[in-house]
């Protein structure tokens, strides 16, 4: 059993709610109040020890950012702004009151630069540490992006380089290893893109490959990619294409929409097209690209 098939096994037995526009299945979930001029969106991420981080390497603070981290970069994939947070936290027996204290400076540090206030959560025991960020955001009504937009015809383009993140965990030096440690969640950038408007959207935390045939199987396409991926310095193609934790944004717009290269310092480079074909369907230089980024019920790259 994979993510993507249990996901949808749970969907298909989920009730909706009224009010409820958007459920199982995109980046957030988006909620409508009666009478709302806003739609809420609402986001959960877990950052487990063993899986998303290692105590022996990776300080507390950029721990406790990235935590943050996760939840803004699904806000940001809907073009919303964020709004509050709440936090549960399961410290494990080898947690130091010192290390507590670097985690929250982290997270704080990356909440105020966000504009992001910590509402509440709950504290917990636990053989390994874990915790469970839940982000709640906003867009105009109507107006969040979501992965089902994309249509034949659109144009597909990234933020930022590629590959960064699965770099910096296997070399754990330079400027790769502090873009693993440290994601920059693309909020501001989410916002332009649903102006510009972008037709669909999603934040890169899985691998390029597995996150477009996502965004693909949502919108019942297929994609060709043309090339030319903006790739971190010293990455290679595998780590841009599957590595994972880069958190840019991945998007789609109408041909011929005036995408500037740059937007607030971030490089936004077109990579391929949406086709008609077999929904998920990816070809690059000719062949079928598989979808090989992290899933965790795989317990390994699928």
């Amino acid at each position: 059993m994979d993510e993507t098939s249990l996901i949808r096994r749970i969907r298909g037995r989920t009730t909706r709610a009224r009010g409820l526009l958007v459920g199982i299945g995109d980046d957030c979930a988006v909620y409508r109040p009666a009478g709302a001029r806003e739609d809420l969106l609402l986001t959960t991420d877990w950052l487990i020890e063993g899986v998303h981080f290692l105590r022996d390497t990776h300080p507390p603070g950029a721990v406790g950012w990235k935590a943050l981290a996760r939840g803004l970069s699904d806000i940001a994939a809907m073009g919303g702004r964020a709004k509050i947070c709440l936090l549960s936290l399961a410290l494990a027996p080898w947690t130091t009151e010192q290390w507590v204290t670097a985690f929250f400076q982290g997270f704080r540090r990356l909440a105020r630069a966000s504009g992001v206030v910590l509402a509440g959560g709950d504290l917990a025991r636990a053989e390994r540490l874990a915790c469970d960020i839940v982000v709640v955001g906003s867009a105009p009504r109507g107006e969040a992006l979501l992965r089902s937009g994309a249509r034949p015809g659109d144009e597909i383009y990234v933020s930022g380089q590629l590959g960064g993140s699965a770099l910096g965990l296997a070399t754990r030096r330079g400027a790769a290893w502090q873009r693993h440690l440290r994601p920059e969640p693309r909020l501001r950038l989410g916002e332009f893109l649903r102006r510009l408007p972008a037709t669909a959207a999603m934040d890169l935390s899985d691998g390029l490959s597995l996150d477009l045939y996502r965004l693909c199987v949502a919108s019942r396409v297929a994609a060709e990619l043309t090339g030319g991926l903006p790739v971190f310095p010293g990455a290679s193609l595998d780590q841009a294409l599957h590595g994972g934790e880069d958190y840019e944004l991945l998007f789609t717009v109408r041909p011929g929409t005036p995408v500037p290269q740059r937007r607030g310092g971030v490089s936004l480079t077109r990579i391929g097209r949406i086709v008609r074909g077999r929904p998920g369907r990816i070809v690059l230089a000719g062949e079928r690209l598989r979808p090989l980024g992290w899933d965790h019920f795989l317990r390994r790259q699928s």
